[in-house]
């Protein structure tokens, strides 16, 4: 199972930012994950933090994930070293 790590980044290891609700949720803004599989992908790294966080789970199926500043598709692959952003959705009015 994936391990938060809070020293440098190593290829194995992602960083994830919290954005908006998603920060109050997981209780962390940011945090770094050792990614379980290589490579890994961004579906893959969402079920580890619904596993790492309950708060999360069933809601993440909503959000935008960005790779190193590039949206990115569920399928997209993860080697370690990136930087995953999640983004709720926004409402306006």
């Amino acid at each position: 199972m994936a391990s938060v790590d809070s020293g440098a980044a190593s290829p194995a290891v992602v960083a994830v930012l919290y954005f908006a609700a998603l920060r109050e949720l997981a209780g962390t803004g940011e945090e770094r994950v050792h990614l379980p599989t290589l490579p890994a992908s961004v579906e893959g790294l969402l079920r580890v933090l619904e596993g790492r966080h309950p708060a999360l789970a069933g809601r993440l199926q909503s959000v935008r994930v960005a790779v190193d500043e590039e949206f990115a598709e569920l399928s997209r692959a993860l080697h370690g070293g990136e930087v995953v952003a999640l983004i709720p959705p926004v409402s306006g009015g």
